[in-house]
């Protein structure tokens, strides 16, 4: 594999960060929602402070287009490449071409159904617990009462649709209090989890006979805030809302009485990626297969607006 050979003074400066000649292709799946500009904008920001050359580009959530940069990113010989994978599944040929030019390829934030070997590390959240942490609130918020609960699901095939549904569905088992009658994808946009939740509201009494949202992300959370207002109804109580990720619209909504519950998804994947790029360019020190950050749950008990006032300029 490639590795660093010297380091400049102003990389000494840096505390070891990687050279400035360092390049790094960087695969975003797109910006379906503002916790992915924010991981974007964290993610140049972090190279930017390291002194790497960072080459972007946006898939606009199609797989087809995430290979074709990839294997651009090849051909430029470039030092490693960070992916954000639109999907689990189909990689396998793209990361053995990767790893058999040398190129470390890093995952930020969903995994891959391929061989663990193909890929240098993975950065990320666990998906599963993410899902068992807003379930689990929910259980406890409901408290034995009967419950009926709406899902919007993320991209289908994505792992964190898989893995955030699994977990809810772990969380809740045991409880026949609570039940999941309408489930569909609202592809981690605004506009379609409106749009879905409005056709849920259609289908079940006009939202009288829905107890609580699951959202697999807050931007279709807030899309569906909009639709139960627009159909006469008060979210957060209501309808109880409860998502994943933390962006600062979701704790504007917290703050405004109109969402429950969120399960914090850190944006900053790229310190922890750079990180372990570092190291192995150094030296050759190999990660952990994966490197894992935190899931926090934020509830309207945690002054909401003060969370979005410190997450309102991250670039979300």
């Amino acid at each position: 594999m490639k590795r660093l050979l010297t380091m400049t003074v102003a990389t000494l400066a840096l505390g070891g960060a990687a050279a400035s000649a360092q390049t790094v292709g960087f695969s975003q799946i797109g910006s379906e929602s503002g916790w992915r500009a924010a991981e974007t904008t964290l993610t140049q920001q972090q190279a930017e402070e390291r002194g790497i050359d960072l080459r972007f580009s946006d898939a606009q959530q199609r797989q087809e287009n995430q290979i074709a940069a990839i294997r651009s990113f090849i051909a430029q010989g470039v030092d490693a490449i960070l992916l954000a994978p639109v999907v689990a599944t189909g990689w396998d040929s793209v990361l053995e071409e990767a790893q058999e030019a040398e190129i470390p390829v890093v995952l930020l934030d969903r995994m891959v159904d391929s061989d663990p070997s193909l890929y240098l590390t993975a950065v990320g959240s666990d998906l599963v617990h993410e899902g068992e942490v807003a379930g689990q609130w929910l259980v406890d918020t409901v408290a034995g009462e009967d419950c009926r609960v709406v899902e919007l699901q993320g991209t289908t095939g994505s792992s964190p649709a898989i893995d955030r549904a699994n977990g809810f569905r772990a969380a809740i088992e045991g409880h026949d209090n609570i039940e999941i009658v309408r489930s569909q994808t609202g592809n981690f946009t605004r506009t379609e989890g409106k749009e879905v939740m409005e056709s849920f509201l259609q289908a079940e009494n006009g939202g009288a006979d829905i107890c609580a949202l699951y959202a697999h992300n807050d931007d279709m959370a807030i899309g569906a805030i909009q639709a139960i207002e627009e159909a006469g109804l008060a979210p957060g109580s209501d309808i109880l809302v409860v998502s994943i990720d933390a962006v600062p619209d979701i704790f504007l909504a917290m703050s405004e009485g109109k969402a429950n519950a969120t399960v914090e998804l850190t944006p900053n994947m790229a310190g922890p990626a750079f990180d372990a790029l570092d190291a192995y360019w150094n030296d050759g020190t190999m990660p952990p297969n994966f490197i894992q950050t935190e899931s926090r749950l934020y509830t309207q008990s945690d002054d909401p607006m003060a969370e979005y006032e410190a997450r309102r300029d991250l670039g979300y």
